[in-house]
């Protein structure tokens, strides 16, 4: 079931654009005067760093990603008015072999700068203009690469239009005895996004910290672990699910201590995929997580492709009883271990952190940071090193209840 999906997280992105003075949505529009392409260092007919900076008259969603033959940066918004900006216009567009910019389908523009060489992203932000000034300022830097690490999106179809890229077999191939299980831990927030804030606490600090020392005890307990950043960086939640998928993770945790008015939740809760979960303390929580994204350039709120819908619902009905059943094992262990749960320990949420198909995905919530219990909790080391063992537990049994059903399953 697996390798129906492995490509299929197609996401909508959408964000309200400004209105004019007659009520109707008014597009950005780029402003050449405040943009510009530099390169680093002199040239000596090798491919240089690059530096792209678009000044726009308000953030947009967009995403970026290369292609090959020619080596070809992409980047797509929604949307940019590009009519009257001449790409030979921006200072410094000759650096590049070609540079091109336009609608390329309905609600949707798209820039294509072709590169002398392979390249990779090594930032993409999108943030307030500089010199107060309205709008935003899109800032890309591109550092060259050797071609064995210059990821591409596949292929220029897929990325013409919007489809998923092509799948060849199972991409997910059985684990072997011996086989390590990957875990993917995801501190929540980072960067420009800091999360709840009690006082001088942030939830991003906090988690990092606490997603530190849980991969600390699982890798000596023998699993293989990555973490979707390492430092306080800000990374978007699609690319979160990306990382945990490019490692190949079996189970996908995403850790949190959010904030709610005081009374109205305390204890730890472990949440699953529910797009259809509808109280009110919940969809605060899912607004507070996925909001963020706004501010990198990304909004994951919208609905999915139809098609693709079908297709990931098909996929969960294999990895959604999973995610369940570590949910399970997991508050199993941690009341064990005495640690406080909420009232109801495992509840439903439509976090976009938890939409991907193909892997078991747990979004737990720590405690809340603005209950004075969960927020002792959360500084106090014998209660994380006690949380992170009986998580560390769970993730034990619950892998081998799996590999048992899987077998099972095969049968």
């Amino acid at each position: 079931m697996r390798w129906l999906c492995a490509f299929l997280l197609l996401l909508t992105l959408a964000l309200p654009g400004q209105a004019d003075g007659n009520g109707r949505a008014a597009l950005a529009r780029v402003d050449l005067a405040q943009s510009s392409l530099q390169a680093e260092g002199r040239d000596r007919g090798k491919p240089r760093p690059l530096d792209l900076r678009l000044s726009l008259t308000q953030p947009v969603p967009y995403r970026v990603y290369f292609l090959d033959a020619p080596p070809r940066l992409v980047v797509d918004f929604r949307q940019v008015d590009f009519s009257r900006a001449d790409t030979k216009s921006l200072p410094g567009s000759d650096l590049v072999p070609a540079l091109r910019w336009g609608k390329f389908r309905p609600g949707w523009s798209r820039l294509v700068m072709e590169l002398s060489g392979p390249y990779a992203l090594n930032v993409a932000l999108q943030s307030p203009a500089e010199g107060g000034a309205g709008g935003a300022l899109l800032h890309l830097r591109l550092d060259p690469v050797d071609q064995d690490d210059f990821v591409t999106r596949g292929n220029a179809l897929s990325a013409l239009w919007d489809l998923p890229q092509p799948v060849t077999g199972n991409t997910a191939p059985a684990a072997k005895p011996g086989d390590r299980l990957r875990i993917a831990l995801d501190p929540g927030h980072g960067g420009h996004d800091p999360g709840a804030q009690v006082g001088a606490i942030s939830e991003a600090a906090v988690m990092l910290g606490f997603a530190q020392e849980l991969a600390e005890l699982l890798t000596r307990e023998g699993f293989e672990v990555v973490t979707t950043r390492q430092d306080d960086s800000f990374i978007p939640l699609e690319r979160r699910m990306t990382i945990a998928r490019a490692a190949g993770a079996d189970l996908f945790i995403s850790l949190h201590a959010d904030a709610l008015p005081a009374g109205e939740a305390a204890g730890m809760s472990i949440y699953t995929w529910d797009p259809d979960a509808d109280d009110r303390a919940t969809r605060d929580l899912a607004m507070r997580h996925d909001r963020a994204d706004l501010v990198g350039g990304l909004d994951l709120v919208g609905t999915d492709d139809g098609v693709a819908d079908v297709l990931m619902d098909l996929a969960r009905l294999e990895t959604h009883p999973r995610s369940e059943a570590f949910a399970k094992f997991a508050v199993s262990e941690l009341n064990r271990a005495g640690v406080a749960m909420h009232r109801r320990p495992v509840r439903g949420a439509a976090f976009s952190v938890l939409k991907s198909p193909d892997i078991p995905s747990v979004l737990i919530e720590l405690g809340f940071l603005t209950d004075p219990g969960d927020r002792a909790n959360l500084f106090d080391p014998d209660w994380r090193a006690e949380t992170a063992r009986a998580l560390a537990r769970a993730i034990g049994g619950w892998s081998q209840d799996d590999a048992a059903r899987a077998a099972l399953s095969r049968r």
